[in-house]
């Protein structure tokens, strides 16, 4: 029946937005913290954001964000509801050894796998320890939007 046939299309439809908007899937999350350095001083301020690496014409999803503290300390962390598994990746902004050219730089750090947690809190950080921000990062970029 033509009818039912059309039903089931959209029904089948509306999941798989459902799916793509996040509202289906199960919940992950994922915690970053380290500390800022630029020459071996703390860089403060720094803004920092956590996302859900998403592959294809999906936009990856912002999962935290914020800003090293005085002492260049930061601790990041979020959820996102995914049927497969989450990506979380953090992207630094920065304008160490910089201070002129516009935009910032970013450095990207990809969360190892293990450290993703089942559930809305994580039960484990992946601390990435002191990072100098001084000198250059392989697949080191500019962004003026910090995307």
């Amino acid at each position: 029946n033509k009818g039912i046939q059309i039903f089931a299309l959209l029904t089948f439809s509306a999941l798989i937005a459902s799916a793509s908007a996040g509202l289906l899937g199960f919940t992950q999350s994922a915690a970053f913290r380290g500390v800022l350095l630029c020459h071996d001083k703390p860089a403060a301020h720094v803004t920092l954001k956590l996302y859900d690496d998403d592959t294809g014409p999906d936009l990856d999803d912002l999962m935290d964000a914020g800003e090293s503290d005085a002492y260049g300390r930061f601790a990041l962390s979020g959820s996102e509801s995914e049927f497969t598994p989450i990506d979380p990746k953090l992207n630094i902004y920065h304008d160490c050894d910089d201070e002129y050219t516009p935009c910032q730089r970013r450095i990207t750090i990809y969360l190892p796998k293990k450290y993703v947690t089942q559930g809305g809190r994580p039960d484990k950080h992946y601390d990435a320890g002191v990072i100098q921000l001084a000198g250059k990062f392989s697949g080191e970029t500019r962004d003026c939007i910090h995307r």
